[in-house]
């Protein structure tokens, strides 16, 4: 399932924008959209370590222009 992106409180128009957001620690959450639950749903700095996750932007619910993957290793978050 595809979770949603937040960037300093607010939708972010691009991966690109999730990139450098990430690259300048700024605030980056991950929203979590299955109503099965067992998705992760917080601040990327707290995400478990060696987990991946899957989003899309800028709205998960209404604008699905880009898609791509977080992942969170040796501490280290990387956008696919």
């Amino acid at each position: 399932m595809t979770q949603g992106i937040w960037v300093n409180g607010r939708r972010p128009k691009s991966k690109k924008e999730i990139k450098e957001a990430v690259a300048a620690g700024m605030r980056v959450s991950a929203e979590a959209t299955s109503m099965f639950g067992n998705e992760y749903d917080g601040p990327l700095t707290e995400m478990p370590e060696g987990s991946t996750i899957t989003f899309v932007g800028p709205d998960p619910y209404t604008k699905r222009n880009f898609y791509g993957n977080i992942t969170r290793k040796g501490g280290k978050i990387t956008v696919k």
